[in-house]
C-alpha cells in the first residue's frame, strides 16, 4: 500500500510540474524543408500559430512541445519558402488570358488564324491579342496590317508583341489613336513602309496612344482578370508577386479584394511612372498591408532587345545605323530619381541595351549618394557594359529574369555581337559584384513557371534542353544561389526580409511544397517539378486535387 501511495505521489508531483503545452494551430511533418535562413539549414518539421512560424525543428519535439490543432504530412516532399516572383506582371496575365492567345505562332498567318477564330467565338467590337514574336518566324522581320485591314476594316484590332514593346495595330486602330505618317513621338517609333506608309507596327510609346483611344476595362473585367492570374500563379507555388508596373486604380482594386478576403497572393506593387500616379503615392508614402506593399515606381528607360528597341551605345550588329531609343532619357531619370529619393520611394526601372544600363546606374548612383539603404532596382539588366558592372550593389540590385536568356539566345548575339554578348544575360558576374540578385519571369512575356526560372539560371537551357552544355554557362548560378533569389533575396529588395523570404520563427508561413527535392535531383528533371501545394500566412490556398 506504501508503495502505491508513493507511486500516485510521485506521479502527481511529475504531473503538476510538466510544461504545459504550448497552443499552435498546424504541424508540418516528414518533409525535407530547405529554410533558407542565414546557414541555408535544413529541418523536417515546423510549427505554425497565428499565420506565423512558431518554430523549425525535428517531428518528435515539436509534438512533445506544443498542442497543435492540425497537421500537414508532407510524406517525404520538399518544402521551400513561398516562392516570389520579383518581376511578373500580375495583373497583365489575368488581362490577356481575356485576349487572343498568340503565343508559339510560326508565322503572321497563323496570327490572323487564331485572331479570326478568337473572334469567330466571341464576336467583340474590340479585339486585343498578345504574344507573337518575329524571331520565331521564317521570315523574321515585323509584318504589315494590310491582311489584317482586310480581314477587320471597321473594328480596331490591337496585337502586341510577346515582351509588350511593340505591336501591330489595323488601320481602324491607327484612325482612333490619331496616328499618321507624321505622327513623331519620343522614346518610341511609328514605323513605316519604303513609300512612307504606316505599317500597323508601333513600337514602345506611341503604343499608349493606342491603349488610351480603346475602351477602358470595367471593374468586373479587371476582377476577374485580377483572380484568374492568382489561380495560376498559385497553382505553381507563388506566394508574392512584384508586379512591375500598376495605376492606382489597380493597386486599389487588388487592396480591396485582399482585404475582403477573395485575393490571397502578397502583391509588391510597383506604381506606373505618370505624373497622376506620382502626386497621389508620393504624398500619401509607403502603403503595407499584411498582402500588399506599395514604396516603388516603375520606370521604363528603353524598349526590348527582341524589338530592336533597346537603347544601345553602338549601332545594332544586325541593323547597321539603327541604336534603338530611350523612352526616358537621361536626364529625367536624374530628376525622378531625385525626387523619388526625397519621397523614400524605391525606383525601379526597366534597362536592357547598355546605354539604357549605364544611363539608370549612373542616376541612381548619383541621388542615392546620401541614401545608403534604399535597395533601388535595375530591372533586367540585359546588356551592360564590361565597364559598368562595378556599379551595382546591394544597393543598386539587379533584377533579373533567367528565362529570358534562354528564349533569347537564338538571336541575341545577332543583335548585339560577338563582344557585348560577354555583358550580357551575365548573371554570375551580376551576383559577384552586387552580393546579390533577385530573379523574377516578367510573365506573361515568359512563362509564369517558376520552375522554369529555377531551371534556366541553374542549367542555361530552354525546355528543349538547348544548347546541350548550356548557354553561356560562366554565368549561370548555383541551386543555392537560384533558391535566394527566388526567396530570401527577393524579400531583401522589397524591404520584406524580416516578415517573408524563409521559413524561420516569428516570418508569416508562406511555403511551397514540391514533388521532388530541386536542390539535389538530376538538373534536366527541375522543369518537370510540381507543385503539391501553397501556403500563404499558414493556410492552404491551393493542393493538387490528387494531393489534398
Amino acid at each position: 500500500m506504501k508503495s502505491i501511495l508513493f507511486f500516485l505521489t510521485a506521479l502527481l508531483i511529475l504531473t503538476s510540474c510538466a510544461p504545459e503545452k504550448i497552443s499552435a494551430d498546424l504541424l508540418v511533418k516528414n518533409a525535407t524543408i530547405y529554410t533558407v535562413n542565414q546557414n541555408f539549414d535544413t529541418a523536417n518539421a515546423f510549427v505554425i500559430h497565428d499565420g506565423k512560424i512558431a518554430e523549425v525543428g525535428k517531428k518528435p519535439e515539436l509534438e512533445l512541445k506544443y498542442a497543435i490543432a492540425e497537421t500537414y504530412d508532407a510524406k517525404g516532399a520538399t518544402i521551400v519558402p513561398g516562392l516570389i516572383d520579383a518581376h511578373a506582371h500580375l495583373y497583365n496575365l489575368g488581362v490577356t488570358r481575356q485576349q487572343v492567345d498568340l503565343v508559339g505562332t510560326t508565322s503572321f498567318e497563323e496570327v490572323l488564324e487564331r485572331v479570326k477564330d478568337f473572334q469567330n467565338e466571341k464576336n467583340l467590337t474590340v479585339i486585343k491579342g498578345r504574344g507573337w514574336d518575329q524571331n520565331d518566324w521564317e521570315v523574321k522581320e515585323f509584318p504589315t496590317n494590310v491582311a489584317l485591314d482586310s480581314l477587320f476594316p471597321d473594328i480596331p484590332v490591337v496585337l502586341t508583341r510577346i515582351d509588350g514593346h511593340a505591336m501591330i495595330a489595323n488601320s481602324k486602330a491607327l484612325e482612333l489613336a490619331g496616328i499618321t505618317n507624321i505622327t513623331m513621338v519620343k522614346g518610341g517609333e511609328v514605323v513605316l513602309d519604303s513609300e512612307n506608309k504606316l505599317t500597323g507596327i508601333l513600337i514602345d510609346t506611341p503604343m499608349g496612344m493606342v491603349y488610351r483611344a480603346l475602351p477602358a476595362p470595367t471593374q468586373t473585367f479587371s476582377v476577374a482578370a485580377l483572380k484568374e492570374a492568382e489561380k495560376i500563379c498559385l497553382e505553381l507555388g507563388l506566394t508574392t508577386v512584384n508586379d512591375a508596373g500598376l495605376s492606382r486604380d489597380v493597386i486599389e482594386l487588388i487592396d480591396s479584394l485582399q482585404q475582403a478576403e477573395a485575393l490571397k497572393i502578397k502583391v509588391y506593387a510597383m506604381v506606373s511612372n505618370s505624373e497622376k500616379n506620382l502626386d497621389y503615392f508620393l504624398k500619401k508614402g509607403v502603403i503595407k498591408t499584411d498582402r500588399l506593399t506599395v514604396r516603388s515606381v516603375k520606370v521604363y528607360a528603353d524598349g526590348a532587345l527582341g524589338s530592336r528597341g533597346a537603347a544601345m551605345r553602338k549601332e545594332y550588329s544586325d541593323k547597321p545605323g539603327h541604336f534603338g531609343a530611350m523612352i526616358t532619357p537621361a536626364e529625367d531619370l536624374e530628376l525622378l530619381a531625385n525626387r523619388l529619393a526625397r519621397a523614400g520611394y524605391q525606383m525601379n526601372t526597366h534597362a536592357i541595351g547598355d546605354s539604357a544600363n549605364i544611363s539608370v546606374l549612373r542616376a541612381y548612383k548619383k541621388a542615392l549618394e546620401n541614401y545608403p539603404d534604399a535597395r533601388w532596382k535595375v530591372e533586367h539588366a540585359q546588356v551592360v557594359s564590361m565597364t559598368d558592372f562595378d556599379i551595382f550593389s546591394k544597393n543598386i540590385i539587379p533584377s533579373i529574369q533567367p528565362t529570358h536568356a534562354t528564349s533569347d539566345m537564338y538571336w541575341a548575339e545577332d543583335r548585339v555581337g560577338e563582344k557585348r554578348i560577354k555583358g550580357a544575360y551575365a548573371y554570375k558576374r551580376l551576383l559577384d559584384i552586387a552580393g546579390i540578385v533577385v530573379l523574377g519571369t516578367d510573365f506573361p512575356v515568359e512563362r509564369v513557371n517558376p520552375m522554369h526560372t529555377f531551371y534556366a539560371a541553374v542549367a542555361r537551357k530552354d525546355l528543349k534542353n538547348y544548347p546541350e552544355g548550356g548557354f553561356r554557362m560562366e554565368d549561370a548560378l548555383s541551386r543555392e544561389e537560384t533558391l535566394k533569389g527566388m526567396t530570401t533575396w527577393a524579400a531583401y529588395s522589397n524591404f520584406e526580409e524580416a516578415e517573408k523570404g524563409s521559413i524561420e520563427k516569428g516570418k508569416a508561413a508562406d511555403f511551397t511544397v514540391l514533388d521532388r527535392d530541386i536542390m539535389t535531383v538530376p538538373v534536366d528533371s527541375i522543369p518537370n517539378t510540381k507543385v503539391l501545394a501553397t501556403f500563404i500566412n499558414g493556410k492552404k490556398v491551393y493542393a493538387r486535387k490528387d494531393k489534398e
